[in-house]
């Protein structure tokens, strides 16, 4: 049985600084919970304590400890809050142990004479229906697979062998009923390190810190289509990993620019 993430929003409890949330099974990666679904919570956890109704513009976080299912509670303090921008923080408590730093950043629109700017997409050379999802096998495959659908373009799935330092990935969330911004912060943090696809078999990696910049959030209708997520690994070493990634909206309108550290036990 699976419990989709907006109904897991619709059953948090806000208690002053504090957002408490319900965490399934079904939403763990190994030993924790998925990263980009806690992310996603903190933030709502933020939204909800403080009354800010003004953008995200970035989002800072250290994955401390693991996260067990059951009730995940959140604490927020303000850490500043200027003319136009406001910083966050947020501890994630598991079973009353730390396991999580956040810091979010919110800011209003200001007027610029500089113009747009935005990179360009990398055209995937296969589309959606022209791939294989990635298939969520218990026990093998992280169980938030149940709730993310992702096809490779680009590169090669984990534990192939094949070596790819790159993936180009269509992805998209099977829960219809999320707002723009959560939906965009959970994606962004899907698929795992390319660096895995190095593998003949299993090898545990853990997200240690993710950093996620959000340009301003399309207007347009995300639960339809497929987003698009290009992931390149910069650097590697000491069995640590220095990976970017770029998340399109499913029009190709930039939603996210992310960069991580990855520990690879293998």
């Amino acid at each position: 049985m699976t419990t989709a993430l907006s109904s897991i929003l619709s059953g948090r409890r806000l208690d002053g600084d504090t957002v408490t949330f319900t965490a399934t099974e079904d939403w763990a990666q190994g030993r924790t919970m998925f990263g980009g679904f806690l992310s996603a919570l903190a933030v709502v956890a933020m939204r909800d304590t403080l009354g800010l109704d003004i953008p995200l513009r970035a989002l800072q976080t250290n994955f401390v400890g693991p996260v067990a299912p059951g009730e995940v509670v959140f604490r927020t303090r303000l850490l500043r809050q200027g003319k136009s921008v406001s910083q966050v923080h947020c501890e994630i408590f598991s079973q009353d142990v730390l396991a999580g730093l956040v810091v979010g950043v919110f800011g209003s629109a200001r007027e610029t004479q500089l113009t747009s700017r935005t990179p360009s997409r990398m055209q995937l050379p296969k589309a959606a229906d022209d791939i294989q999802r990635l298939p969520f096998i218990p026990k093998i495959t992280p169980n938030f697979l149940q709730h993310i659908d992702m096809r490779w373009a680009v590169g090669s799935l984990p534990y192939m062998g094949n070596g790819s330092w790159e993936s180009g990935i269509h992805i998209r969330c099977a829960d219809t009923n999320l707002s723009p911004e959560v939906l965009i912060v959970m994606l962004s943090d899907g698929p795992p390190t390319p660096c895995l696809s190095y593998f003949k078999g299993p090898v545990m990696a853990s997200s240690v810190s993710w950093s996620l910049e959000l340009p301003p959030l399309p207007q347009e209708a995300l639960e339809d289509g497929w987003f698009q997520i290009d992931m390149d690994t910069v650097g590697a070493a000491d069995g640590y990993v220095n990976q970017t990634a770029k998340l399109w909206t499913p029009g190709g309108q930039l939603a996210s620019l992310g960069y991580q550290v990855v520990a690879v036990y293998g």
